[in-house]
C-alpha cells in the first residue's frame, strides 16, 4: 500500500538530499577511506554524505506523516539561480588574470543581483570584509599561492 505524501517540500528536499549524499559517497569511493584515527581524502566528505543521507531519510519520511497547510513547492526561479551560478564561474575565469581581490569583489557584487534588492553601501562593505577576510586566510593564513592582484607586463 502507497502512502499520499502530506508534504511536498519535505519530500523533494528529503529526496534531494538522499540523492546528492548519495553521489558524493560513490564519488568519494575513487580515494583512500583510512581510518578514523589516519583519516583518508574519502572519510571526511563520507562521514558528511552519510549524516547528509540520514538527514534526507528523515526529512523524507517525515514528508508523510505530517500535513502542513501551504506545502506546495514554490516556482523554481531561474534567473537569480544563473546569477549566482554566472557570479561563481566568473570568479574561477578571473581568479588567475585579475587576481584573488578583484575575483572576490566580482564574485560578491556580481552574486548580489541575484537577490531582490540592491544596496550599494551594504555590498561595497560586504565585499571589503570578506576581501580581506580572504587574503587574511587563503593567503596569508594558508599560504595559497594565488596572485593577489594582476600581473601587469606579463
Amino acid at each position: 500500500m502507497m502512502s499520499k505524501v502530506k508534504n511536498a517540500k519535505d519530500f523533494w528536499a528529503g529526496l534531494m538530499f538522499i540523492v546528492f549524499g548519495t553521489a558524493f559517497i560513490v564519488v568519494s569511493q575513487n580515494y583512500a577511506m583510512g581510518s578514523a584515527v589516519r583519516m583518508g581524502p574519502a572519510y571526511f566528505p563520507t562521514l558528511l554524505a552519510g549524516m547528509q543521507i540520514a538527514l534526507g531519510v528523515v526529512v523524507f519520511v517525515r514528508s508523510f506523516l505530517s500535513k502542513v497547510e501551504n506545502g506546495t513547492v514554490a516556482k523554481l526561479h531561474l534567473k537569480p539561480l544563473m546569477i549566482i551560478l554566472g557570479s561563481v564561474v566568473l570568479f574561477a575565469v578571473l581568479l588567475k588574470p585579475a587576481g584573488l581581490v578583484i575575483a572576490i569583489s566580482a564574485l560578491i557584487i556580481v552574486s548580489t543581483f541575484g537577490g531582490d534588492d540592491f544596496r550599494l553601501k551594504e555590498v561595497l562593505i560586504s565585499t571589503a570584509i570578506l576581501v580581506i577576510g580572504s587574503v587574511a586566510v587563503f593567503y596569508y593564513g594558508l599560504g595559497l599561492p594565488f596572485n593577489l592582484w594582476p600581473e601587469l607586463g606579463n
